[in-house]
């Protein structure tokens, strides 16, 4: 039983797909496959929706109705305010009242135009298209909101790799160092303690490479779920990183051209369209109608039932046409207060956007701060690499010569694994400092530039 159960566990496993990938092929997936960018895309279109709805609003009005209906006559004089409950009756006011009914009918068309606003549809399609700018802007947004994760990702999965290989590498030199000290205890040449105390350096050096696989798997996890596959096997291939980052500068544009400023200059505009269609709102409304109509009844002018299916079909027709001017005295008091909100409103994502590129600044001199000082650390971490190379060389010759202990090759040992995951490392914060002073200019495409340019032949 517990094999039948174990078996589709491994079935499952055996089935995960591996997918690799250069950093700008991840970053291409992501934008491609992310649901985020999908959903922003979308609102893109609904927001395109809105314009062509706000455009409708030009076209005349055409409206069509039909009714039949078979009820009492009794007429009366006299007035009704306006309602939706009782239904006017047209004709003569008999002296007396009956129960009995007829059949009446009632049909039309309705034409009707508005040649002329005062500009306040023309509003209501700039108030739809500024929507429309502000969801394309959202769209960069997240597109490079994406592109960022995707590299930081990327680069997270590249440094636990290496720190892994470090930590192999230095399990690696402890077990020889572990055999070469038993066999010295062995033979009475050392102290009993340098075995023990190898034996524990070794088992540290492995705890650290568990540790370090065990990030590295978490790092592959994340990279693979941002990629939008997550049941698969996510590997990185991309040798550029790993080589000399370029020594060039990267240029420099406004931070303005960042889409969190677009995104937050869009909203800004967007309260200016909506102030502009309130002042375009109070202004009368001119509309040329026409209509066609008919009427049957089965009752005639004298009150008497004619029967039948008289009344189902118009027996009467009638045509008008005209102008129709309507305007709505006491809106002023509405319109200004609701243009006191929109001002207010469009205020408020003035300071946003100032507070926006205020931040942004920040951020692109402390990612230019931040890469300055990873590439100082990049030029000197070679050279603390060759010293611990020598340094572990030199101790394990005196450990064997009788002229060193057994904690100066580990202290040796330790020093060097260290400087071999600095030594990567620092390249990687180089890179890393270089898409961070990018993102801070809201694109990617001089970091990914960079990377095509090959420094020092690494591809």
């Amino acid at each position: 039983m517990l094999l039948a159960l174990g078996r589709p566990v491994l079935g499952q496993s055996d089935q995960q797909k591996t997918r690799a990938f250069t950093l700008e092929e991840a970053v291409d997936f992501a934008l491609k496959n992310y649901p985020t960018v999908r959903a922003s895309l979308e609102r893109v279109r609904a927001a395109e929706g809105g314009v062509g709805l706000a455009r409708t609003s030009y076209l005349p009005r055409t409206d069509v109705l039909w009714q039949s209906n078979r009820g009492t006559d009794n007429n009366i004089t006299g007035l009704t305010l306006p309602n939706s409950v009782i239904a006017p009756i047209s004709g003569p006011v008999l002296l007396s009242t009956s129960n009995r009914s007829a059949w009446g009918s009632a049909g039309g068309l309705l034409f009707s135009w508005e040649p002329l606003d005062f500009g306040y549809r023309g509003a209501r399609v700039d108030a739809a298209r500024a929507v429309q700018s502000r969801a394309g802007a959202e769209v960069s947004l997240t597109r490079l909101d994406v592109s960022v994760a995707t590299v930081n990702a990327y680069l997270t999965l590249l440094a636990a790799e290496q720190t892994v290989l470090a930590a192999q590498a230095d399990v690696e030199r402890r077990e020889t160092l572990t055999k070469s000290v038993h066999v010295l205890v062995d033979n009475q040449l050392r102290a009993g303690a340098d075995a023990s105390r190898a034996d524990a350096e070794l088992a540290r050096a492995r705890v650290n490479l568990a540790r370090a696989q065990q990030q590295e798997a978490v790092s592959r996890a994340q990279l693979a779920d941002i990629l939008g596959i997550a049941d698969a096997v996510v590997e990185v291939r991309e040798s550029t990183l790993l080589a000399r980052p370029p020594a060039a500068a990267p240029p420099l544009t406004p931070v303005s051209n960042n889409p969190v400023a677009e995104v937050q200059r869009a909203r800004v505009q967007e309260s200016q369209s909506l102030v502009h269609a309130l002042d375009r709102s109070y202004y009368p409304k001119l509309y040329l109608q026409s209509v066609i109509m008919g009427r049957g009844s089965g009752v005639d002018p004298t009150g008497k039932f004619l029967g039948g299916t008289e009344g189902l079909g118009p027996d009467r027709a009638n045509w008008a046409a005209g102008l129709m001017v309507t305007f709505p005295v006491f809106d002023i008091f509405s319109i200004k207060s609701k243009k006191a909100v929109e001002a207010a409103n469009e205020r408020t994502e003035e300071a946003r956007y100032d507070q926006a590129l205020q931040d942004l600044t920040g951020q692109l001199r402390k990612a230019q701060a931040l890469l300055d000082g990873a590439r100082k650390v990049a030029e000197n971490t070679p050279v603390e690499l060759e010293a611990a190379r020598t340094t572990e060389t030199q101790e394990r010759a005196r450990y064997q010569a009788g002229l060193a202990t057994l904690v100066d090759v580990s202290d040796a040992q330790s020093f060097l694994v260290q400087a071999e995951i600095d030594d990567a490392l620092a390249r990687l914060a180089v890179w890393q400092n270089l898409a961070s002073v990018a993102a801070a200019q809201g694109d990617l495409a001089p970091f990914l530039q960079a990377l095509r340019t090959d420094p020092q032949g690494a591809r």
